[in-house]
């Protein structure tokens, strides 16, 4: 009998007697079909207590994986996304300013403030009523039931600051907040990382992580997915789609086709609506994909007469030696 992959030690967030194709059938069955080197980085991750962190093109499924991991394992989906910029009050806690002020007020108005020191008030201000906790001090509270699934999704686009700052979260799943303390778990998250690769991620962030570079589906797995997707497709028709999606990132384009595995949407019920989208997406695709080639080969012929053409002219007008 297959185990779930929440299968854990109580109290501990360790997988216990789950192996790679328990990890690939439980993954499955929430619609991401991964391959054999997904699920086992997955499960080292879970088995290791490590983050995973993954790179890879654009498209190639890397955020879903961490959506149908958090499906699997019933646990919380906390997503963090990073861009350019972004520092601790908007990734790991905040004070309620406002909140804090209202305080100030009531304690004026009803005489409070009067007979409570000004250390005792500020004790006050900043205690834990008034922090706003953000994703990555929200992943490491005590929770009850399985361990929430931590998404830090394009790490790629915060800054080298935030980078040294994830270093103590992900080495010791702490996070020191200084008017208040340490918090720290003993049941620490399910870390995925994302990078779409646009700059490199520093070497002492990967050191902390797992590692895996996500490639786009083969052909075959391309057909499954396509019939995992649409159930009632026909085929012949999934594996032209997936000859033609396989055909489209050949030509090397800017931002070659994703997976179909990425459409989160509900599915049509209907067996016609379903073949007759599939159609049309693979026509639009492949006439786009034609006059991508098309307009291609016409600039290399424009550019190559304008040089011929230039190159005549300069030995027209070059003196004889």
């Amino acid at each position: 009998m297959t185990r779930r992959i929440s299968g854990q030690v109580p109290g501990s967030g360790i997988v216990s007697s789950v192996t790679p194709d328990d990890v690939s059938t439980a993954l499955s069955a929430q619609g991401y079909l991964p391959d054999e080197g997904i699920a086992t980085s997955v499960f080292l991750a879970m088995a290791l207590r490590r983050p995973l962190l993954l790179e890879g093109e654009a498209g190639v499924g890397k955020t879903e994986l961490a959506k149908s991991l958090a499906k699997a394992t019933g646990g919380e989906l906390i997503r963090l996304q990073c861009y350019e910029g972004i520092d601790a009050s908007q990734a790991v806690y905040d004070w309620d300013y406002a909140k804090q002020l209202l305080h100030l007020r009531a304690t004026e108005a009803t005489g409070e403030s009067q007979s409570t020191t000004a250390d005792a008030l500020e004790a006050e201000l900043y205690g834990e009523r008034f922090l706003i906790k953000r994703a990555l001090l929200r992943a490491i509270e005590p929770t009850e039931g399985p361990p929430p699934v931590l998404l830090i999704d394009e790490v790629d686009r915060a800054d080298d600051e935030f980078e040294a700052y994830l270093l103590e979260i992900l080495s010791d799943f702490q996070v020191t907040v200084p008017e208040v303390g340490v918090f720290t778990t003993d049941r620490p998250p399910l870390v995925v990382l994302t990078s779409n690769r646009t700059r490199d991620v520093h070497d002492a962030l990967k050191r902390r992580c797992l590692y895996h570079w996500v490639e786009h589906p083969g052909f075959d797995r391309e057909v499954q997915i396509v019939k995992l997707r649409v159930p009632d497709v026909d085929d012949m028709l999934a594996k032209q789609v997936a000859a033609a999606v396989e055909g489209l990132r050949g030509l090397n384009l800017y931002k070659p086709p994703a997976s179909p595995r990425q459409s989160t949407g509900p599915r049509p019920s209907d067996a016609s609506v379903q073949n007759d989208s599939t159609i049309r997406w693979s026509s639009t695709h492949l006439a786009r994909s034609s006059s991508i080639a098309r307009t291609t080969s016409e600039s290399n012929s424009t550019a190559l007469a304008k040089s011929s053409s230039r190159q005549s002219k300069r030995a027209c007008c070059t003196p004889d030696g």
